[in-house]
């Protein structure tokens, strides 16, 4: 069967010829519809991120994907089930955070991720995984499915962020959302129908599609050129949460101040080594005498992807239609890695769903 995956060293994505999986007990086998791309896989392509499965020089790529059940294989499913799969999974055997199916808390080194580090992943015309560790997505959002997982891993820093606010009756009014890629529009929208009033940071300039999208959910755009992040609550207001999406290493140190006060900062990017000076004590002072709160979050299970189900389904399908940019076949797939200002989000077709 085909497939899209990077040779060690290689730094380009290339289409591979690799077996078709055969589904062990517990497992099905799944039909690929579309599988997302993300910054993720370019890390991962450049070799920056993750790694191939031990004693295999190549990856299959792939984390965001939608498929379809084509063998149940004794499972609980049904073949024709529209289905996403997780992404973590085991490394040597079960530790103690699957068996408590809370495979997102594993530490480094305590999982795999497939199409990431250790296991081969979901870009392909076919693939296996635990029923498990599928969830049902229904046949309607089958075209867009392969977006639960970025929206799963907003569910999973929101109901953390909650969970820090729980020991008082926390109301949140306002929302700011640093980062408008594709993860960060999804993000706002799933905040405007839970927050009064939400604002997304960016540093494009007009004209820019990103910015139309923003704008058109009824958000304010905020341009870092203009407003930076410290100054956002003199211009604008201190907001009650900060979900932070882009990497940029300062962007935590800052929003720390600029959060109101019982505020809470989900912090999601991953960035590299940066050396660079911050106020310490100023910053520890934001945290004791201001009851503010400051989380990471990274990765999401079964529950946070079940949530995300239900998130998609309220999604407009003109918002649907206007972050995702690019569609391609696997005859073009090299162009679902590229990326330019007009880019928001892509994805690889591998196969049409066609309802029972």
């Amino acid at each position: 069967m085909k497939a899209i995956g990077v040779r060690d060293g290689a730094e380009q994505a290339e289409l591979m010829e690799i077996p078709k999986p055969d589904p062990e007990a517990g497992e099905a086998l799944v039909r690929t519809l579309r599988v997302g791309v993300d910054g993720t896989d370019h890390e991962v392509i450049a070799g920056s991120h993750g790694g191939s499965p031990e004693g295999e020089d190549f990856l299959v790529l792939g984390h965001e994907a939608v498929g379809v059940v084509e063998d149940p294989n004794d499972t609980d499913l049904e073949a024709g089930d529209v289905v996403v799969p997780t992404v973590r999974r085991p490394p040597n055997g079960p530790n103690r955070y699957f068996e408590n199916d809370e495979p997102d808390m594993a530490p480094e080194g305590q999982y795999y991720e497939r199409g990431i580090v250790g296991a081969h992943g979901f870009m392909a015309e076919y693939f296996t995984s635990p029923a498990s560790k599928l969830v049902a997505v229904p046949p309607e959002l089958a075209a867009y499915g392969f977006l639960v997982e970025p929206i799963s891993i907003t569910e999973k820093a929101v109901e953390h962020a909650e969970a820090s606010r729980s020991a008082f009756e926390w109301a949140p009014e306002s929302a700011l959302v640093l980062g408008n890629g594709s993860l960060g529009l999804l993000t706002l929208a799933m905040f405007e129908q839970r927050f009064e009033r939400t604002y997304c940071l960016g540093r494009r300039e007009r004209p820019d599609p990103t910015i139309d999208i923003i704008e058109s959910l009824g958000s304010t755009y905020i341009n870092s050129n203009d407003t930076p992040v410290p100054e956002i609550p003199d211009v604008y207001e201190a907001p009650d949460l900060i979900y932070e999406a882009t990497g940029y290493a300062k962007h935590p140190f800052e929003a720390i101040e600029a959060l109101a006060p019982n505020g809470v900062l989900a912090a999601l990017g991953v960035p590299g080594d940066w050396t660079f000076e911050i106020n310490g004590g100023r910053l520890h002072r934001e945290l004791v005498l201001h009851n503010k709160a400051v989380i990471g979050s990274v990765n999401s299970n079964v529950g946070q992807f079940e949530a995300a189900v239900e998130s998609l389904g309220s999604l407009s399908e003109g918002f649907l239609e206007s972050l995702v940019t690019g569609i391609y076949g696997l005859d073009e797939f090299a162009a679902a890695f590229d990326d330019d200002d007009t880019t928001i989000k892509n994805a690889v077709q591998f196969s049409t769903y066609e309802k029972r």
